[in-house]
């Protein structure tokens, strides 16, 4: 008995360890094919890649490969589902394939599977990332700003090793090879890193924040220095730079407590974006039939351009020719008018702006061209984004002197159609003629100052007038210093105007020094004119103030006093207006928050002038004293001042 138990025993022993061995053996096998291994036999996956914890569960991946829509995807992740698989009716190329990601996916590296009939099969690897930050953190730009706008190619050429001959990272030569600092419409050579090493000059003037105009691949053949013909959504220009550096300026920005500014299109794209050679729907950029029926003779003859009639966008009374017209001509003929109507091209660009908001950590987006895209998809874009960053900031250009149109397009507006754009800020194109039409006018019942005061009267008519952003001058206008006939005082009457108004303000580079085009007014190269300094062996450079003239440093050290009192101020961020209408050629606006106010006062007077300030008692500053933030003098106020010469005076609580 005891000998057969013993058998027994041994018998159970061996297969138990036998058991052992093969459950080993399996888990081997099961760590082993467990392991990722990274694969790209994909031509191009776009978004290159996504993150986990966003509030919307969706991801369409565009996928581009020759022959690609004969293969059918497969993603064994665990938390990720195919939903959908599309293809593209004009091209064998595509595959969109629609993701939904739940909540509890974890960030990681997967494979992506394609089989077509014949078993053959492509994988490529993707990645889902952790994000950085809550997206509440994502804060934009708001009343508290004060926004820098550079033309990189024109500021500071930080890295001349990228200047030219440069060729795309697997991919050709660009097409526009050279280096020109002689001709305003070439490519000059400044670039990301240019900026970074300059931001310490950019804070100490008092700024904020950064905007500048598109970073990403314009491979055209000529006049891809402004960056407004993107070719490649998701690359940054490698004459500018590169991804890595893009999110160093972006973090060196936040060391010093500002933010970052995108300028992002989405109305159209370059003519040689990569997928024009290879539309992947019949309707993927708008009028493609004609663009198709006309290529190998394309050009201004063969485009029909928009009609540029944004009013379209309001007019109760537009025929509907004008309305498509104005949506679906292509801005210029080197710009093909992409189509937010087709769901694919929508979602692809509402994913590549999250994509670049998650990348850069970026601060806000400027939306070129604001008016010219569907509008209700542009209210789909601006929601998706504010949905997912609550706290973020958008910017739209509306270019119209006409308030009314400018409010339409602010999130809030009291629109009789309904509309509701979700955008938070528009651009004052109106406020900032009129600042420059009351300094330079003779004064006059109807004309000077009073169009100041009746300008900012039209302030009940926005949803949020602190919120919308003006500026002096851009890249696509004139210099305010051009503008105002090179009058030095008459340029601080509106710098100063502009920076103490209710609003956010945008600066283009080099209004500090008095820049300008006067030897071409309004011509657009001359306008975004090398900043001095920013290239090696410039004989001025504005950095160190060698070679400026008295006038130019005299300019640069009134913006550096206005925008470091800016910064700080509370009154200016967020306070009480009141202004008083203008009278024997003198304004003033008053801006108070708490114990602190601030009087801006315009004077437009040769000659001493008295005024009775018994008319301002509403503002209780009698007796008070008060500090010029330019000269740091100190006043008494009292009944009466005296104005003794033409200028801006800024006087404030805060000693």
């Amino acid at each position: 008995m005891k000998h057969t138990l013993r058998i027994l025993t041994a018998f159970v022993f061996l297969i138990l360890m036998s058991c052992k061995e093969k459950a080993s053996n399996t888990d081997k096998s099961a760590s082993s094919e467990s392991v990722f291994v990274e694969v790209n036999d994909i031509e191009r996956i776009e978004p290159p890649n996504w993150w986990v914890g966003f509030r919307s569960d969706s991801l369409q991946l565009l996928v581009k490969h020759p022959n690609i829509s004969d293969y059918i995807p497969n993603i064994n992740y665990s938390g990720i589902s195919i939903e959908k698989v599309s293809k593209g009716n004009n091209s064998d190329n595509y595959l969109f394939i629609d993701l939904k990601i739940s909540k509890s996916t974890s960030a990681g590296k997967f494979n992506i599977k394609f089989k077509n009939d014949n078993d053959e099969e492509l994988i490529a690897s993707y990645e889902l990332k952790e994000r950085i930050k809550p997206a509440e953190d994502y804060v934009g730009f708001d009343s508290s700003d004060a926004i820098y706008l550079i033309t990189p190619d024109r500021f500071v050429n930080g890295v001349t090793t990228n200047d030219t001959p440069m060729a795309k990272e697997g991919g050709s030569q660009l097409q526009e090879k050279t280096v020109n600092r002689s001709d305003d419409y070439a490519r000059h050579g400044g670039d990301i890193a240019g900026i970074t090493k300059h931001i310490d000059y950019i804070h100490n003037l008092g700024f904020t924040a950064v905007w500048p105009q598109p970073l990403l691949t314009n491979d055209m053949k000529q006049g891809s220095y402004h960056g407004y013909a993107v070719t490649d959504l998701y690359e940054i220009d490698p004459r500018f730079g590169n991804l890595e550096e893009y999110q160093e300026l972006s973090a060196k920005l936040k060391e010093k407590g500002m933010k970052l500014v995108m300028d992002q299109v989405a109305n159209h794209c370059g003519l040689y974006h990569w997928w024009m050679k290879d539309l992947p729907f019949n309707d993927w950029v708008n009028l493609q039939d004609n663009f198709e029926e006309n290529l190998e003779n394309w050009g201004n003859s063969y485009t029909i351009n928009s009609n540029h009639r944004r009013t379209t966008n309001q007019d109760i009374y537009a025929s509907k020719a004008d309305h498509e017209g104005m949506n679906e001509g292509w801005f210029v003929a080197t710009m093909p008018d992409l189509n937010q109507q087709n769901p694919y091209m929508a979602k692809y660009i509402i994913q590549n702006s999250i994509w670049w908001i998650e990348t850069a950590q970026l601060s806000g987006i400027r939306q070129d061209t604001y008016p010219y895209p569907d509008k209700d998809f542009m209210s789909d874009w601006a929601g998706a984004i504010m949905t997912e960053y609550p706290n973020f900031s958008i910017v739209g250009e509306e270019w119209s002197y006409n308030p009314l149109l400018i409010g339409y397009w602010q999130e809030g507006a009291n629109n009789k159609d309904g509309y509701d754009s979700n955008l938070r800020s528009t651009m004052d194109f109106a406020m900032q003629n009129l600042v420059v039409e009351g300094i330079k006018e003779e004064e006059s019942w109807d004309k000077g100052l009073v169009k100041i005061y009746e300008g900012l009267a039209n302030d009940f008519h926005y949803a949020s007038p602190k919120d919308i952003m003006v500026f002096p001058d851009n890249h696509d206008m004139s210099r305010i210093f051009t503008q105002m006939d090179g009058d030095v005082t008459n340029t601080k009457m509106a710098m100063a105007t502009y920076a103490i108004m209710p609003r956010i303000i945008q600066m283009y580079y080099g209004t500090e020094i008095l820049m300008n085009d006067f030897e071409k007014p309004g011509d657009h190269g001359l306008i975004r004119t090398d900043f001095p300094g920013g290239w090696q062996g410039d004989t001025v450079n504005a950095f160190t103030g060698e070679g400026l003239t008295d006038a130019q440093k005299d300019m640069q050290l009134f913006i550096k006093k206005l925008f470091n009192y800016r910064k700080d101020s509370k009154a200016i961020h967020e306070g009480q207006t009141v202004h008083f209408a203008p009278f024997v050629g003198a304004y003033f606006l008053y801006r108070t928050l708490g114990e602190e106010t601030v009087v801006l006062i315009l004077n437009k007077n040769e000659d001493i002038i008295t005024i009775d300030l018994n008319y301002h008692d509403e503002m209780g500053l009698k007796g008070k004293t008060l500090k010029n933030i330019i000269t740091g003098e100190t006043i008494k106020w009292g009944d009466v001042m005296d104005l003794k010469s033409k200028g801006v005076t800024i006087l404030t609580t805060k000693l």
